[in-house]
């Protein structure tokens, strides 16, 4: 099932910030929202950590710092 919400302009710039791709939907982007928040609640001490090491790899994921699946595979002689 499928729904339509309305969101602030602000609401909707902020969910854009959270894109890894340009082609993500908002449904994963929320997915992603919530299952941090869920871990979050969890295990507080961990998730601090957690969410730094995940802007810290959505960073340099925009900054093009990352090997592909075949450069790993050829990094490690797969």
């Amino acid at each position: 099932m499928e729904t339509t919400i309305k969101l602030q302009d602000r609401t909707k710039s902020e969910l854009d910030n959270f894109r890894q791709f340009k082609n993500e939907s908002y449904d994963e982007v929320v997915r992603k929202i919530i299952q941090i928040v869920k871990v979050c609640k969890k295990e507080p001490k961990l998730s601090q950590k957690t969410v730094l090491e995940i802007e810290e790899a959505r960073k340099r994921v925009k900054e093009g710092e990352f090997y592909t699946e075949e450069e790993m595979k050829n990094r490690l002689n797969l």
